[in-house]
């Protein structure tokens, strides 16, 4: 008997030292894997490792030294703090966020909405502390990101990693510059992908992004998601939240999106947009159960444009999108994402559903005026309105059926539009019952009026609506 306990005994001390030597191994296995030596922003040694599977700790080392603290002074707004708290009142105010630094000569990007409005910007370095003022190279809101230039050398600068590779439920870093504190980093995994919020009002915006549950508060915005690599992985953008302040979900801008908005925004200074012009719905089970649709994935075509690339390549309302270049697509959001990726004149696939049957239709992507050249859509500023006034795209008038109209977009607080109401991107069709149709005109108009003002338009949505007022 006493045999029997102590074979029973020393089996359990050897399964424990096993077990304990496995979890050991695997522990360690997240750190521990093929190093080599790398030097930090300052220089010194320190190890990294070739695989995936790194620290936290060697993660936070090479992304923080590339994320740098920006402040701007924003003429004429309410005081506010980041993107999420607005409080005071009105006059000069200052803003706080985060970049990443992307190239060794200084190119940092951003939010947008980081910058939108500033009057000056100021990028000060996580190491020394430096500061720098910067000027915008371009800028994007319908990506929500920003391109800023500063005139310096040998800077840390960011890897980027692939997020089409990103799994769900892999380790994240968020880094940035949360409530004025430097060089804060938080962890959390990929919580989802593909997301869209709705949060970018903007003609044709971009939202496919990296949810997170890494900690993202105000002045993370700009800053950066990276991987266990300390790659970037994405630019961190927004959270859900009922307060303002983080309450578990956060989201990013995936890095192949931030790639090539970069590339443009260096050499157009603008971001070539492509479309397909067409009416593209994710499919609900309303018009499931109505047209007797036996699967939900993919996308329906409810509509296609006139004389539109769509409709010169043959496709055909209650064609189903499946796939774009051989991805497969599930939501609108991942629809954007691909056309993101490419620029006008570029020529893609799309495989369809069409009557239960599998077709694959080629078709050359145009920009937003209906044609595949390399030009930025004409628009003008105007600090009295608080918007920009834009030439109607063919693509807005293709959809609204509409033959004339011009633009409201990027409102800000502290002009006429903004005080009254008008919607980013309301399209006005006439001022005081008489038909406009170029934004340099609007603006002309606008800015000399007095008086009562009616204005008649769509919103973007396609809903028409009117507003009258006064100026004084």
């Amino acid at each position: 008997m006493k045999r029997i306990l102590w074979l029973a005994a020393l089996s359990i001390v050897v399964s424990t030292l096993t077990t304990l030597a496995i979890v050991n191994w695997k522990l360690s296995s997240i750190s521990r894997s093929t190093s080599v030596q790398v030097k930090d922003a300052n220089g010194a040694k320190f190890t990294s490792y070739s695989s995936e599977n790194v620290s936290f700790v060697e993660a936070s080392r090479i992304s923080t030294p590339c994320v740098v603290y920006i402040k701007t002074l924003i003429p004429g707004q309410k005081n506010y703090d980041d993107f999420f708290n607005f409080f005071g009142n009105v006059g000069p105010a200052t803003s706080t966020g985060s970049g990443v630094i992307v190239t060794n000569d200084g190119y940092i990007v951003t939010n947008y909405h980081v910058i939108k409005g500033a009057e000056t910007i100021d990028v000060i370095l996580n190491r020394n502390k430096k500061s720098y003022r910067a000027k915008v190279v371009g800028q994007d809101p319908g990506s929500d990101l920003a391109l800023l230039k500063i005139e310096a050398k040998d800077l840390p600068f960011i890897a980027f990693s692939n997020s089409d590779l990103l799994p769900v439920g892999e380790w994240v870093l968020a880094v940035g510059n949360p409530f004025n504190l430097n060089s804060t980093v938080t962890a959390g995994i990929v919580s989802a992908k593909g997301r869209n919020i709705n949060i970018v009002k903007n003609n044709f915006p971009i939202e496919s992004f990296i949810q997170t549950d890494a900690a993202i508060n105000p002045g993370n915005s700009g800053g950066a998601l990276v991987d266990l690599s300390g790659k970037l992985i994405g630019i961190n953008s927004a959270i859900y939240s009922q307060t303002g302040s983080y309450s578990g979900y956060g989201f990013a801008i995936p890095s192949n999106i931030v790639k090539k908005i970069i590339a443009d925004l260096k050499e157009y200074g603008f971001v070539q947009r492509a479309v397909i012009e067409a009416k593209v719905e994710e499919i609900s089970d309303e018009y499931a159960k109505k047209n007797k649709l036996t699967e939900y994935e993919g996308l329906v075509i409810t509509d296609i444009y006139s004389k539109g690339n769509a409709d010169k390549a043959g496709l055909k309302k209650g064609d189903i999108i499946k796939a774009f270049n051989k991805t497969k697509i599930y939501s609108r959001a991942e629809l954007d994402e691909q056309l993101a990726y490419n620029r006008p004149g570029d020529m893609i696939s799309l495989t369809l559903n069409r009557n239960d049957k599998l077709v694959t239709v080629n078709i050359k992507l145009n920009n937003v005026q209906g044609n595949t050249s390399l030009e930025q859509q004409k628009y003008y500023h105007s600090e009295t309105l608080g918007a920009d006034l834009f030439d109607i795209s063919q693509i807005d008038k293709s959809r609204l059926k509409i033959e004339n109209g011009v633009r409201v977009d990027n409102i800000s607080s502290g002009g006429y539009f903004g005080n009254l109401g008008i919607p980013d991107g309301f399209i006005i069709v006439k001022l005081n019952n008489t038909s406009v149709d170029k934004a340099d005109d609007v603006k002309s108009a606008l800015e000399q009026f007095r008086g009562r003002l009616n204005v008649e338009g769509y919103t973007n949505e396609g809903n028409y609506g009117s507003f009258s007022f006064v100026i004084y």
